[in-house]
């Protein structure tokens, strides 16, 4: 009889503790996607004021390849502002892969704090006390008086300032190991010449559209990819394809689109929307940064 009552205390007990981990992992703010590269929970700015930041950081992104991010909260709350930045940097993952160019510039208006948090990448020109500096010179004189804007602003322009003095890979680098936009819709134009070889047999006979096809396949893969080994597989593979898909009988242009469209179709979605919102490229952070009230 013991022994049951003492396995169930210790149920009860596992179950006590699973119900305080559940509570505080509820009480801490969920962080939220990143839909746009400032996110304000508060109502705190206008919709003008918050496309001139994001237009700001867009195209210092797109010169420099540094993602930085504002988000502006009511509170941190049962978190200190430092746990919460920092779990918002992780999960958002601002800057390059193995770069780690990103920052998280946070803001708990109740709590009347603000962060910096700050990627590895920068953390040499982004230290904590030029973090520290910005926050005290920059930011909070502006909020003491109401003017978030103004203090947002004029931290975001200085964290650009200094970040472009950092001696970091072009942009360019950031697309090391990613298909550029070329590459992306090399898919689709691949796909089209093939099509566009399927409809020439009718008039020019399998053998001459499948050179033609391969022909053409193989010079627009050169462009692409810069490879000519690369274009030349290309080419051979659209030839075979345009030769093999005419001796099927009853083939055709419709039998071709019956077998092939859905396949492109679905492979293509399934790699990726081009273009796309606003993302973190994988960057890193460790606690960088630094905080201040105001």
């Amino acid at each position: 009889m013991r022994g049951n009552f003492g396995n169930i205390g210790q149920l009860f007990l596992a179950f006590l503790l699973l119900c305080g981990f559940l509570v505080g992992a509820s009480a801490q703010i969920i962080v939220p996607p990143v839909p746009g590269r400032v996110i304000d929970q508060t109502g705190t700015l206008t919709t003008s004021e918050i496309n001139t930041l994001s237009q700001t950081l867009a195209q210092f992104d797109a010169k420099k390849g540094t993602q930085f991010a504002v988000l502006i909260v009511k509170s941190t709350a049962p978190e200190s502002i430092e746990q919460t930045a920092l779990r918002v940097a992780e999960q958002w993952k601002l800057g390059r892969k193995k770069i780690d160019d990103g920052a998280i510039l946070l803001i708990a208006k109740n709590d009347r704090a603000v962060r910096i948090e700050v990627g590895y990448g920068l953390e040499g020109a982004l230290n904590d006390a030029t973090s520290k500096r910005i926050i005290e010179q920059f930011i909070t004189p502006e909020f003491r008086n109401g003017n978030y804007f103004a203090g947002i602003n004029a931290g975001i322009q200085q964290m650009i300032r200094i970040a472009d003095g950092e001696p970091l890979p072009p942009v360019a680098a950031a697309n090391d190991g990613a298909p550029s936009d070329s590459l992306r819709f090399a898919p689709v134009l691949f796909m089209l010449a093939l099509a566009v070889g399927m409809v020439m047999r009718s008039f020019m006979g399998h053998a001459l559209a499948s050179v033609v096809t391969g022909g053409a396949v193989t010079v627009l893969a050169w462009v692409i990819a810069g490879s000519l080994f690369f274009a030349v597989i290309a080419g051979i593979f659209a030839f075979i394809l345009t030769l093999l898909g005419g001796l099927k009988g009853g083939g055709g242009a419709g039998g071709w689109s019956s077998h092939s469209g859905g396949g492109f179709g679905g492979g293509y979605s399934g790699g990726g929307s081009i273009g796309g919102g606003f993302s973190g490229g994988g960057g890193s952070f460790g606690g960088g940064g630094a905080s201040g009230k105001w």
